[in-house]
């Protein structure tokens, strides 16, 4: 699990909050990275667009659509934040499949702080919007009156366990493909030149965390867009 530790860039074994660390150096490279793909391969704005054109504009047209398909034409103005969570987790998750890279995503700390970020967002959004009314949200109307209050109830509480489910399942995902690959790899290393079956195991791993880095990134988006939903139209 060394793979995971936190380690200062310069100085001493210390780790304070403005230290810089190898997870600041690789959120900094998956910021460059997504402006790199974002801005840089689109400042020619040219009409047969370059290889990095046509991605960042499939890009762009794939989560504006899940927005407005998921959360609603009303929710297109947020869809920038939108935008920048995917192009964000996505990115650090693809990078942290470089060979000794950092996978800043395995830890809950960032994750949470997405998460946590998703969640006050879309709270105060509505109550901003619709003021008590955000509460019908809690309450079941379809359900018989005796059931509403114990379905309230649950429902505050599952509403309450959205950031830590929201963050764990992404962090939760990265640390243990990156654990498993790890350990195959190991399996290679100690069987030296006979180590056909560990390594065929480690390249499937290593395809499959491909598959895996673009899913993580889409499901905590969507979610998000499920979650903005929500606080937009409380009584669906």
């Amino acid at each position: 699990m060394d793979q995971f530790i936190v380690t200062p860039l310069f100085g001493d074994d210390a780790v304070h909050w403005y230290t810089p660390t190898n997870v600041t150096l690789w959120m900094a490279l998956t910021v460059f990275a997504v402006a790199g793909l974002l801005i840089y391969t689109t400042r020619g704005r040219a009409i047969v667009p370059s290889r990095g054109q046509s991605m960042a504009e499939l890009s762009y047209g794939f989560i504006y659509k899940m927005v407005e398909d998921v959360a609603g034409r009303d929710a297109v103005r947020f869809f920038p934040y939108i935008m920048t969570l995917f192009m964000f987790i996505l990115f650090a998750n693809l990078l942290g499949l470089i060979p000794w890279a950092f996978t800043t995503t395995s830890h809950i700390a960032v994750t949470a702080v997405m998460a946590l970020a998703v969640f006050l967002t879309v709270t105060l959004l509505g109550f901003i919007l619709h003021g008590a009314g955000f509460l019908r949200l809690f309450w079941i109307s379809s359900a018989p009156l005796p059931l509403r209050p114990v379905l309230a109830l649950i429902e505050v509480i599952s509403y309450f366990v959205r950031p830590v489910s929201h963050s764990i399942r992404l962090a939760g995902a990265m640390m243990a493909g990156h654990a498993v690959a790890k350990v195959f790899a190991g399996f290679a290393g100690a069987l030296g030149v006979g180590a056909v079956i560990p390594i065929v195991a480690v390249t499937a791993l290593y395809g499959l965390e491909l598959l895996v880095a673009v899913i993580q990134a889409y499901v905590f988006t969507i979610l998000t867009c499920v979650y903005l939903k929500d606080a937009l139209h409380p009584h669906h």
